[in-house]
């Protein structure tokens, strides 16, 4: 009996308190007091990026690209002896490859089917960006990405409303790593649309941008961030031969982004995302982007002409150095670039433009950047009158030049690699200052070193590690075709005039043309080095 009022009391203990749990509250802190119009101010920048990566989200499309490989070798660390694959094997090499591993039974046992094998074929896929440039279906994206899809069905464009259509190349600009691909109009559902176009030329250090696209192979990724900087250039994400020009963003840019557009905050596309500074293969803070402008013109030259028509001047040029400018009687304070050479039969040459030129104004606008200028001549109007301004032994000049499609003007080529062996011996000058040794060029170490026929100069024979000449990079085999003196650029034509032009003492402003690329000026200042010893 008593067992039973206990139970009866644990029975009614329990019921109290659960029905006291349902008047329990779980305590939370209270919110931090936000600023009421910072609060807000975040909320409508909030929508703003909503409202865009809504906006913009129809015209990005994802691109996956079907690649035949190159032919694998063998020979990695652990292969087969012969640096061979057995699967790449003939069968008369497999054979052999077998009885060097069975000497008892010389490949020897093995029925001939054995070695009666195909290949393997093996497909690399790619996944990229792009966005919708027009409604004709060309769409804008990097070379990078569909770099090496040629044939029918090697491309595959997916948009956000989970459609996908085939894509052909139309055409593509290692020079910008832009490319255009187009897919069927019929393919376009009434969802996709092109993109707005926006302006690159107003562009501000801080100001938002978006960064859309497919990193990783996940589609229609938005990321935000800002404008770095802009006019980037001299990265190495191009060729010597290539225009950059990037704008500069912290917004996350990853693989399989290239190709997607950076939009600004009202959804117009500004650049094309083409690339990271990371050392991980993942964003770290440091993306790249094409500016539209760029883009817009490589994109409309390849839709109308199937190529990129560039304009060339027929110069090679340098920055203009404080050093350089001092010798061309050059206030150091102004900006301009160094005409080092003038190809015959260029605009450039039939404006009257000469080495030791230097150029300071183009088209009314000042010159202060290689790659700026370079830029600017190439998008330049063909057949047309331009004004460009430069200096001359210390006076401003101008000209008009009338420039010339890349494809009509003959350029030189440095694809000969030089022999930078030492020439045999011959009567030569040592300038232990600068720690070199020169002889007279003959047309015998002209066609050894790379140089071409009825070049002039005097050959460097030999430089001493750590000198002066060192430090500029110059070798063996470059030859000094000018000294500059008395403002202006002076011709050597052998040790004799170059004794008289180059002096005893100072420093001495000289060009140098190596073998195989082009030539430059440089300053060579008084050193330590000792004289280069026979052998």
């Amino acid at each position: 009996m008593r067992q039973n009022r206990v139970a009866w009391a644990a029975l009614v203990v329990s019921a109290a308190a659960l029905i006291g749990s349902q008047n329990w509250h779980r305590t939370v802190p209270a919110g931090p007091q936000l600023p009421q119009e910072g609060l807000a101010e975040a909320k409508r920048l909030s929508a703003a990026f909503e409202a865009v990566a809504e906006y913009v989200g129809p015209s990005v499309v994802q691109i996956s690209v079907q690649r035949a490989p190159e032919p694998r070798r063998g020979g990695g660390e652990g292969g087969p002896p012969g640096g061979m694959n057995p699967r790449e094997m003939t069968p008369e090499q497999l054979e052999e490859f077998f009885r060097r591993f069975f000497p008892d039974g010389p490949g020897g046992g093995l029925p001939e089917e054995f070695f009666r094998f195909e290949p393997q074929q093996f497909q690399v896929e790619g996944t990229g960006s792009g966005f919708l440039y027009d409604e004709q279906g060309h769409i804008l994206t990097n070379n990078h990405v569909v770099e090496g899809a040629d044939g029918d069905g090697d491309i595959r464009v997916s948009f956000s409303d989970g459609s996908s259509a085939d894509a052909t190349v139309v055409g593509t600009d290692p020079a910008t790593d832009v490319a255009v691909i187009k897919v069927d109009p019929k393919a376009l559902e009434a969802e996709p649309r092109p993109i707005r176009v926006g302006s690159s030329d107003e562009l501000h250090v801080g100001q938002w941008v978006l960064a859309v696209g497919s990193p990783f192979g996940l589609s229609q990724t938005v990321t935000a961030g800002i404008i770095s900087a802009t006019n980037r250039n001299a990265v190495g994400i191009l060729d010597r031969d290539g225009y950059e020009d990037f704008i500069q963003t912290d917004a996350a840019i990853n693989p399989g982004n290239s190709g997607g557009p950076l939009v600004d905050i009202e959804g117009r596309v500004i650049g094309i995302n083409s690339a990271i500074a990371t050392r991980t293969r993942a964003n770290a803070g440091v993306g790249f982007a094409i500016p539209i402008k760029l883009a817009s013109y490589v994109a409309d030259s390849i839709i109308q002409d199937g190529k990129v028509r560039r304009a060339v001047m027929g110069v090679q040029i340098s920055p203009l150095l404080p050093e350089l400018a001092e010798q061309f009687g050059i206030d150091p304070e102004i900006d301009g670039i160094l005409v080092n050479e003038v190809f015959p039969g260029t605009p450039a040459a039939e404006a009257g433009l000469e080495p030791g030129d230097v150029i300071v104004g183009f088209k009314g606008r000042e010159v202060d950047s290689v790659p700026d200028f370079r830029l600017d001549v190439s998008t330049s109007p063909l057949d047309q009158d331009l004004e460009l301004s430069y200096i001359r032994e210390g006076e401003r000049k101008t000209a008009t030049i009338n420039l010339a499609p890349a494809e009509e003007v003959e350029m030189p080529s440095f694809a000969r690699a030089p022999d930078r062996t030492r020439p045999q011996e011959a009567p030569r000058v040592e300038l232990d200052r600068f720690g070199l040794a020169l002889q007279d060029l003959s047309p015998e170490l002209a066609e050894q070193f790379g140089h071409e026929e009825g070049t002039t100069g005097v050959l460097v024979r030999s430089v001493e590690p750590g000198s002066p000449a060192f430090a500029e990079g110059i070798q063996a085999g470059d030859l000094i075709t000018k000294v500059i003196k008395d403002k202006k650029p002076q011709d050597v034509t052998d040790l004799e005039s170059f004794g008289q032009l180059a002096g005893d003492s100072g420093d001495l402003a000289v060009y140098v043309q190596p073998p195989s690329e082009p030539g430059r000026f440089v300053v060579l200042k008084p050193g330590s080095g000792e004289s280069p010893e026979d052998d």
